[in-house]
């Protein structure tokens, strides 16, 4: 590897030009990439939520669906609103009563049933569905053009409207989260290295690895908001360790090689490539494990994140020392005195008071997996939005006007007979929690005569081989509530029609709910696995993976259950998520560590001595780390108005400083209080106690 190393620094001008050139498709990438706003769609596509919506689009062709409240309109200011909706590029049906009677015949003489659902007192309601899916491009653009032909009195209140908000909001905030991310970590560094204007080095190593990375996401075709938000903060903050490694063997290479900084760069860079692979490997299995996830929003981030890594550790020995050198000299002269003090006093303190932080370990361990086991989580996607959203606002007014929060939507067989039909309607209103199921059998035994229902209607309401009936409920998705009532109705629709299906935002999320939690003890199992069995390959121990996965989960426990004891809501995704990338990301802090521990046991020193010499040389370089982390994630926690992103943030930057804590003080005391079996089952170790050198005073 040091053969290569001298190529790179030999050609690092060449090198330059080539990254800055592969900027420019990596920026065509970035901007041709579509964004997908709406969670539901990761949904797994076998579930019959998911297959109503493919026959929704496909039969009826219609996608999502919006329900329109307008206060204070007089019939014919109503109807010219209807027709300008209409109109809409984008916008399949609107069903008012218009669409049940002729306008000539007044709604107060419809029956109180039908009439209740489009009046109360001076408000009236229309649905309208689209022509394409709620997270579609064309769907968005209907919600703006509605929102911009229609005026204050009149609210849309829909999950595609609260996407489109969260578009809004996300392409607003993008920019802020990257530029957030780079001043604080700058900072960061600039304080805890020993050079002035190294981080700008750093930065630009890393944001050239980001946009590579960001750009390659063309060929997924297209990738989650919650992806694109976190990709960059996460890249940032995970790959950091390994441009401070570099930095690191670059200065102790200087000193073996004095007065030839090319050799000393060239061996830099094959010790950082040796030593960032195990750790970027781990990294790497703990993104991946999320692709194992039946919510594909996890095949989604591990797969981006996992290559995030990899352009991480190629930028960081082929960018990055290029830039050192280049600027060798501008580095020189900034340089100053890190401010991180010595740490041979705490080092000496933990290793001769590590029963204490065991007992600290055992004590501290059970509230906090209790509280990680307990703690609360939330899947109603706009209840933490600002209240100043178009979207959040008209939710609000559907819900304090009609009483009305989630529609559902059934999907049935259309030769069901009338009766039948009637019937099943019939036991859906009388569901607690149901404000109205609405179908064309409904209408037809009314008092409205079947000549007068419009053929449009009929149209909307019955296609092909299936026919469609709103159920409008008055609780929220995603509570207990909903999720009873939708369960009844299943049963119910199951009762008449086995083929028949629930569809719609309520019974979606439903789902969500089960599917994340069979993914959160898979992608849990599956990191732990994939994780252990790499570090157990690397140390070539059977003992060791056990001490430092148990320590880096013991953090984890810590950050998960915080929440339960601060009574703070986590978002679903969190509780899959954070683990495992805590998990990959923060155990590279144990394995430096650990690393230098083995290394000098080997050497013949007695257990004390090498976990001292261990702790007070990593100490340093594992503080900078988490800071550089924090400081990533942090900023961008604060800043984001999107609830999703920013507790996502403030949980991984909890999580470093919980991480670095850990391995600090109780990885040191876990090593001392396992060294034999350690000892007895790593390899290197065996071979050395079998030729006669000694592990005690």
């Amino acid at each position: 590897m040091v053969k290569v190393g001298k190529k790179i620094v030999k050609h690092r001008i060449a090198i330059l030009i080539v990254g800055f050139l592969l900027l420019i498709p990596s920026i065509f990438g970035y901007l041709n990439t579509r964004v997908n706003y709406d969670i539901l769609y990761y949904l797994p596509d076998n579930i019959d939520t998911m297959k109503g919506q493919e026959i929704l689009l496909e039969d009826f062709k219609k996608g999502a669906f919006a329900m329109e409240v307008i206060e204070g309109m007089t019939t014919k200011e109503v109807t010219d609103v209807k027709e300008k909706i209409s109109k809409v590029e984008g916008v399949a049906d609107v069903i008012w009563y218009d669409s049940i009677a002729d306008l000539s015949i007044p709604i107060d003489a419809l029956p109180n049933d039908i009439k209740d659902v489009f009046q109360k007192e001076d408000a009236t309601l229309m649905a309208i569905f689209f022509d394409d899916t709620t997270s579609a491009d064309r769907t968005m653009d209907a919600i703006t053009e509605i929102r911009s032909i229609t005026n204050k009195q009149c609210y849309l209140s829909s999950m595609s409207a609260v996407v489109t908000d969260i578009k809004m909001l996300a392409e607003k905030e993008m920019a802020m989260y990257v530029l957030i991310a780079v001043i604080l970590t700058s900072i960061v560094l600039a304080l805890c290295t020993n050079c002035w204007i190294l981080p700008l080095f750093f930065m630009l190593s890393i944001g050239i690895a980001i946009i590579y990375n960001m750009g390659s996401n063309y060929f997924l075709g297209e990738i989650s908001y919650i992806t694109q938000a976190l990709s960059a903060v996460l890249q940032l903050g995970v790959t950091m360790d390994y441009s401070i490694f570099l930095w690191h063997s670059y200065q102790e290479n200087q000193e073996r090689f004095p007065g030839d900084k090319d050799r000393a760069m060239a061996h830099a860079i094959s010790n950082t490539f040796s030593s960032v692979i195990g750790s970027s490997i781990t990294t790497v299995a703990g993104f991946l494990a999320l692709c194992f996830m039946s919510f594909t929003l996890g095949l989604d981030l591990g797969i981006v994140m996992a290559k995030g890594v990899v352009f991480g550790v190629i930028c960081c020995v082929t960018i990055l020392p290029a830039f050192i050198r280049i600027f060798d000299k501008a580095i020189e002269k900034t340089s100053h005195r890190s401010l991180i003090p010595n740490m041979d006093k705490l080092a000496h303190f933990v290793t001769n008071h590590y029963r204490i932080f065991a007992v600290a370990f055992v004590i501290i361990l059970i509230p906090a997996f209790y509280g990680y086991t307990h703690a609360e989580v939330y899947y109603n996607l706009d209840s933490t939005l600002p209240k100043y959203l178009d979207s959040i606002k008209a939710n609000e007014k559907l819900s304090d006007t009609f009483d009305m929060n989630a529609t559902h939507m059934v999907l049935a067989d259309a030769d069901l007979s009338s009766k039948e039909v009637k019937e099943m309607l019939q036991e859906m209103s009388d569901v607690k929690g149901v404000k109205f199921a609405l179908g064309l059998d409904s209408l037809l035994g009314s008092s409205i005569p079947r000549d007068v229902v419009p053929s449009e209607l009929t149209e909307t309401l019955k296609q092909g081989d299936w026919q469609l009936i709103l159920v409008q409920s008055e609780y929220k998705a995603a509570t207990d509530e909903v999720n009873k009532q939708c369960t009844e109705l299943n049963k119910i629709i199951k009762s008449h029609d086995k083929s028949a299906m629930l569809i719609g935002e309520a019974p979606c999320t439903k789902d969500l709910i089960t599917i994340t939690d069979k993914d959160f003890k898979v992608v849990s199992a599956l990191s732990i696995i994939a994780i252990f069995v790499i570090i157990a390959f690397v140390f070539k121990s059977g003992s060791l993976p056990l001490v430092l996965v148990a320590v880096i989960e013991f953090a984890i426990f810590i950050n998960l259950g915080i929440p339960y004891y601060t009574k703070v809501k986590m978002p679903f995704i969190a509780s899959i998520v954070i683990g495992t990338i805590q998990l990959g990301a923060t155990v590279d802090y144990a394995i430096l560590m650990t690393t230098r521990y083995k290394k000098e046991r080997c050497k013949g020193k007695p257990k004390k001595e090498a976990v001292y010499i261990a702790l007070s040389t990593s100490i340093s370089s594992v503080i900078v780390s988490a800071l550089g982390f924090f400081a990533a994630t942090f900023g961008v926690g604060l800043y984001s108005a999107i609830d999703m992103i920013s507790a996502l943030c403030a949980l991984l930057a909890r999580g470093a400083l919980i991480s670095m804590f850990t391995v600090i003080f109780i990885l040191p005391s876990a090593l001392m209080i396992f060294d034999k079996p350690i000892c007895a089952t790593t390899k290197e170790m065996r071979l050395i106690k079998q030729e006669g050198k000694s592990y005690e005073k």
